[in-house]
């Protein structure tokens, strides 16, 4: 056995030879990103050599992204295997600063909760009555401290609420990254994990661990016992509520494609081990297909989309691209493989919307660069919002064709300010954002790729009501970083058309708010789960030239 010790957290684990420094940091409870699960593809496990005190204790092996990789002053924890005792020094594996959106649009809901606090003078105590039964008592009177949680389970991030069931008002929130992608980055890998028990059992321990620290985390922010809360409602897509719920998901990656849930279920919480009381139920909104899932469905109650008398869009922009379209009122709703780009995924700079990371890039009629990172600190990467800005415009300054080429300054006719950014690493062109920070041409097809796919289900939506782009009244964009991103980049990038220009709102974690009126009114679980069966999910798959549209839809 050799000893590995990492710091700054001094956990030191005993190992096998020859297990990699991945396998030992997942061992000792440490967090490495290895989106690839460890497959030496994604280089997101990257370690300084300068980080390591003897590195001759090390085997590096051969990997796809170090063989395409000419910087040896990085190894990848995924690739190095432990032969003598070795101490690793981790820096940046803490996302406590991460920055992701928990605000969302919201209605005004009636509030008339199944969860119900009665005090009882005589004897002293508050019942606790779920949906008009009693479940549960406690000593004394309660009834003011009366809470639900909704949980916004995403692909790459996780948002969880506080509300109080009296009033309707959320009295905190916190966010967090999904540890799942740590060891898959999207939903079909996750998918792919989960055909391996161990896989499985993994991806759901892991979530329900995450689950208890945001629990434990909102609770102590507003000084709540959690074990006198008695409902949560989880919000996601639908791989994720299967994953979270100890659900294979393996269905949804084999034909017919089906869940093997539907959603508009309850069940008890405490299946799941999760710190709340021990009566406590979990509610399960309806999922609209496979991969339509109940973010959705909480995005259409939230933004009421289903009662309104127009035509309007919601997007939500992230891994999955999930959308829903109304025409007076008739839905329909698809989904596309965007992939984790809009998350700082795949990117050769990305990260998460954290400390350091650039969130807004501007190229100023003044021939200056405006470029501007969470907290104003030193950039050290580009998250989403940031690259769709950086794409943005370079495109709009013909610093990136059309095509997705960067422009030769030789031949195009570029100012000298951004033709100077224009810079060869590893004998490949790149465009220089800071000392450190710089844009690919890889990046840029993750763009491409991404963008090209969200787009192409817009055209197919409004294709299935018989809609063109200007005939629309409003385009909704949902996500995690919503409401950091700027129409501006979205039109320049051709993820959205020219003519949503003037009619785009910002509405922020639908998924969230409205799985907030879901714990105020069990009206509007009635109305989803019905509304769901009656939504036209449209399989861009079916259409034979959907390969053709996103061809078109690459271009910028």
């Amino acid at each position: 056995m050799k000893s590995i010790t990492f710091k700054p957290d001094n956990i030191t684990i005993q190992v096998k030879k020859g297990q990699t420094i991945l396998e030992a940091a997942r061992k000792a409870g440490i967090a490495i990103e290895s989106p690839c699960n460890g497959s030496g593809v994604c280089g997101k496990c990257r370690i300084n050599r300068e980080q390591i005190d003897n590195i001759d204790a090390l085997l590096i092996k051969k990997s796809v992204f170090s063989e395409n990789n000419d910087d040896d002053s990085y190894i990848l924890a995924c690739n190095a295997c432990i032969n003598e005792d070795v101490i690793v020094e981790l820096t940046n594996n803490k996302e406590s600063d991460l920055k992701i959106l928990s605000k969302g649009k919201i209605f005004a809901f009636e509030k008339k909760t199944l969860v119900k606090k009665e005090y009882y003078e005589k004897e002293d105590i508050t019942k606790i009555y779920y949906n008009e039964k009693e479940i549960a008592f406690e000593k004394g009177n309660t009834k003011n401290e009366n809470y639900g949680i909704v949980i916004d389970i995403g692909t790459t991030t996780m948002v969880a609420s506080l509300v109080d069931l009296n009033t309707g008002k959320e009295l905190t929130s916190e966010s967090v990254l999904n540890p799942q992608a740590i060891h898959a980055q999207d939903v079909l890998s996750r998918i792919t994990m989960a055909h391996e028990q161990k896989g499985m059992e993994l991806l759901y321990t892991e979530v329900v661990k995450e689950f208890n620290n945001l629990i434990d985390m909102i609770a102590k922010n507003k000084g709540v016992d959690p074990n006198g809360i008695y409902e949560i409602i989880l919000s996601g897509n639908t791989c994720m509520i299967h994953l979270a719920t100890n659900k294979n998901p393996t269905s949804l990656g084999e034909y017919p494609y089906e869940p093997a849930i539907q959603g508009g279920s309850y069940e008890a919480a405490k299946l799941h081990g999760l710190h709340l009381a021990k009566e406590a139920v979990l509610y399960l909104p309806p999922i609209i297909s496979s991969y339509v899932g109940p973010d959705i469905t909480s995005g259409v109650l939230a933004t009421q989309i289903y009662k309104r008398k127009d035509n309007s869009l919601l997007v939500d922009i992230g891994t999955n691209g999930e959308m829903v379209i109304s025409k007076n009122g008739d839905l329909s709703a698809t989904s596309t493989a965007a992939g984790p780009a809009f998350e700082g995924m795949n990117i050769e700079f990305g990260m998460r919307a954290a400390k350091g990371a650039i969130e807004m890039f501007e190229i100023e009629d003044d021939d200056t660069i405006t470029v501007k990172t969470i907290e104003n600190a030193p950039p050290v990467g580009i998250c989403g919002s940031g690259l769709m800005d950086i794409v943005g415009e370079l495109v709009s300054h013909k610093v990136i064709t059309k095509s997705g080429k960067f422009a030769n300054p030789k031949r195009n006719e570029l100012p000298d300010f951004l033709s100077e950014r224009l810079e060869k690493k590893n004998g490949k062109t790149v465009f220089k954002l800071s000392e450190d920070v710089y844009l690919t041409q890889k990046d840029v097809r993750q763009v491409q790729l991404a963008k090209g796919a969200v787009r192409a289900g817009i055209e197919f939506l409004l294709k299935s009501q018989e809609l063109t782009a200007d005939k629309l009244d409003e385009v909704m964009i949902a996500g995690s970083f919503g409401y950091h991103l700027r129409t501006k980049s979205l039109i320049n990038i051709g993820l959205l058309p020219k003519e949503f220009e003037d009619k785009v709102d910002f509405v922020g974690n639908t998924s969230k708010t409205g799985g907030q009126a879901f714990l105020m009114n069990k009206k509007y679980r009635n109305e989803m789960e019905e509304l769901v069966k009656t939504i036209n999910i449209v399989e861009l798959s079916n259409y034979d030239n959907f390969e053709e549209v996103f061809v078109k839809c690459l271009n910028f």
